[in-house]
């Protein structure tokens, strides 16, 4: 690898980045973040890695999922635990239909930048810089609050950490037993509307009451009880991630102290540019967005960038195309990397290709494309004979309506009842959980075709 410091990425073309209009100001936060503790450590970095490797190989399946863009306004033990819940519940279901482990990795604890399309936007014929996430400005929409200001990357910092202080509390403490999980998600399967996902939800019961019996419980057994749980951001406002960033003391590698996986949007992905350079020198697993416009050289260029030594675990390839798109734009890709023998994680974000602007004014995704994104993911994969690793949500644990469809049906008139976002809109947590039972069912009829061509051979 070319010789590399944490600060290289400054003498690059940066774009989606704030220009900050007190120089003295933003180097006092800076050098404040520099002294502060990395939020993650790279033995913890490194065992994601580790399982990321695994998911390559179709060993283990990633979850990846959690808020568009963290709030400060609305942030509370309550929505960390939501969130956390529910994809505990999904990776049940996921590990069920599956039948191999599920890497969980939540979008927490680091969320708060977010690209826009738009340097401005206008309301009632005025215009201001757009909200770029609350690390960087402020929701309201008043030049006032619209203004960069540094200062909110150590509040960031601050509920970043506390974050990760829960989530460790909830995946060690015994919140997280495989028995609680199960019982949350039969007061789904409970319902009336969600009756077509109880025969899992039986069998599931069915084989926690065999391991109960055999003495196999979250007192007896600590694996039933505990969770490996890891966080993730995109890494898009590089003075916060430099400042985090930390030399290794084991590797004498760099690591980025700010969440265990970081990942570069599919609006900053220039091979030339600021993001890819900063991530291609940490040691953290790293996410690409791969959307409609990624070309097989630029893939191609990106990847030996970011994964010079072709690390299994070391490179997520995030496909975002909007369902319908995905047969045209993904088979290239994955031959692209199959043509160059590269090691990736192929992933599916099913939600930023599918959003639009519904008859009442709001921005949404709806559940069906959603769900048809994933489902022709899957299809390209088997036809390809490639892994389909994981998937990729934007979600919460509360119920807000944000996006349409479900067994519990949101409608464009129901939009305007819990719409909380402050970026995108999420799937709710029945959203959510639905959906995983839909992927597993994909999990389980891939498992089974593969099984079936085995014997055949």
């Amino acid at each position: 690898m070319i010789e590399w410091h944490k600060s290289d990425w400054r003498k690059l073309p940066r774009i989606q980045m704030p220009d900050y209009q007190d120089a003295d100001a933003l180097r006092t936060v800076e050098s404040k973040l520099a002294s502060y503790p990395p939020l993650v450590f790279a033995g913890e970095a490194r065992r994601l890695k580790s399982h990321l490797a695994k998911v390559s190989r179709g060993e283990a399946f990633l979850l990846q999922g959690g808020d568009c863009a963290e709030s400060f306004a609305q942030f509370s033990a309550d929505q960390i635990r939501d969130t956390f819940k529910v994809m505990l519940q999904m990776a049940m279901v996921l590990t069920f239909g599956a039948k191999v482990p599920v890497v969980k990795v939540g979008r927490m604890a680091g969320q708060f930048a977010k690209p826009r399309s738009a340097p401005t936007e206008v309301v009632g014929g005025v215009e201001l810089p757009s909200y770029r996430g609350d690390i960087i400005n402020g929701f309201d929409f008043n030049a006032e609050a619209r203004i960069p200001d540094p200062a909110r990357m150590l509040q960031a910092y601050t509920q970043s950490a506390a974050t990760l202080n829960l989530l460790r509390a909830f995946s060690t403490g015994g919140f997280a037993d495989i028995h609680r999980v199960h019982a949350w998600t039969l007061g789904f399967t409970g319902a009336p509307e969600a009756e077509k996902y109880r025969a899992i939800s039986d069998q599931i019961s069915n084989a926690l009451d065999f391991m109960t019996a055999a003495g196999l419980t979250g007192e007896t057994n600590h694996e039933l009880a505990t969770v490996e749980y890891y966080t993730s951001h995109e890494a898009l406002l590089l003075e916060y991630e430099e400042a985090l960033c930390r030399i290794d003391s084991t590797s004498g590698k760099w690591l980025a102290g700010s969440g265990h996986m970081i990942w570069i949007g599919d609006r900053t992905r220039q091979p030339d540019g600021a993001h890819v350079e900063f991530a291609r020198g940490v040691l953290n697993p790293i996410g690409l967005k791969c959307g409609p416009t990624m070309t097989t050289g630029h893939l191609k260029a990106l990847i030996n960038k970011l994964n010079p030594k072709n690390e299994a675990g070391r490179l997520t390839l995030i496909a975002r195309f909007g369902a319908g798109n995905v047969g045209e734009h993904l088979p290239r890709l994955i031959r692209a990397v199959q043509e160059e023998g590269f090691n990736v994680v192929w992933t599916c974000d099913p939600m930023h290709g599918n959003t639009i602007k519904s008859s009442s004014g709001y921005k949404t995704r709806p559940f069906d494309s959603v769900l048809r994104e994933v489902r022709e993911f899957f299809g390209v994969h088997n036809a390809e004979g490639t892994i389909p690793g994981g998937v990729h949500f934007e979600m919460t644990g509360q119920d807000v309506t944000e996006c349409t469809g479900g067994v519990r049906a949101v409608t464009d008139e129901d939009l305007s009842d819990r719409y909380h976002t402050a970026c995108d809109p999420r799937l709710n947590a029945s959203q959510s959980l639905e959906l995983a039972f839909l992927v597993a069912e994909e999990l389980s009829a891939r498992r089974s075709k593969l099984a079936a061509a085995a014997e055949a051979s």
